[in-house]
């Protein structure tokens, strides 16, 4: 299993942080004399490089009170952070559930689950988006880069874009259209101005760009 990780350490240090986290991820070490032994090195380093997981919010510490009279240990765990260093197959999962839906229930059954959620995103964000065109869609901006899109606002002579670098969904909107449709909906619905798409990552270019009004 290879985990990357995002921080900017020298390429040794890297790849011994990578160790620990794989050997915490497989549960059978948890202490710094149990990560020491497994790596070949000495516990102070082991200590260090835990610290320095810790310092990143990939691992948790906390104090563990054995049984019996033994002295109470430091054991680490991943954090939710740290586990999201390993690979998921989530958006396969998603895609497959997508199609089951579309097989019982029918092509139109995949666009009322994407409605679904579009009402929902709507009511919990449209109380947070107020003000101008600009800074409506300023916030709308800040709400998708939370969740993964690295949205932005951008200003291109009179006009004015929301431009999405990152598709968090690909896979996905690939496969179903319905998910960028009501996308698209939801935006317009939040600025209440007219939002036209004008290019579209699932279709090959390297942003979803959405002119504004």
């Amino acid at each position: 299993m290879t985990v990357t990780l995002a921080a900017s350490l020298p390429p040794q240090q890297d790849r011994t942080k990578a160790r620990v986290l794989g050997l915490l991820k497989g549960g059978d070490c948890t202490t710094a004399q149990s990560v020491a032994e497994k790596l070949c090195i000495s516990v102070p380093a082991a200590r260090k490089h835990l610290q320095d997981l810790v310092d990143s919010d990939l691992v948790r510490a906390h104090t563990s009170k054995p049984g019996g009279r033994g002295r109470p240990q430091i054991v680490y765990s991943l954090t939710e952070r740290g586990e999201a260093q390993f690979p998921k197959n989530y958006a396969s999962l998603c895609v497959d559930i997508l199609a089951h839906v579309q097989s019982l229930f029918g092509q139109g059954a995949v666009l009322s689950v994407m409605d679904a959620r579009k009402s929902t995103l709507a009511a919990e964000w449209a109380p947070q988006l107020v003000g101008t065109l600009e800074e409506r869609a300023t916030k709308l901006a800040e709400l998708l880069s939370a969740h993964g899109y690295a949205a932005r606002v951008v200003h291109e002579a009179d006009a004015l874009y929301l431009e999405q670098r990152n598709c968090p969904n690909l896979d996905v909107a690939r496969s179903y259209s319905e998910l960028c449709a009501a996308e698209l909906d939801l935006y317009r619905d939040l600025l209440g101005v007219p939002v036209r798409r004008e290019t579209r990552i699932a279709c090959g270019a390297p942003s979803c760009r959405y002119r504004l009004g």
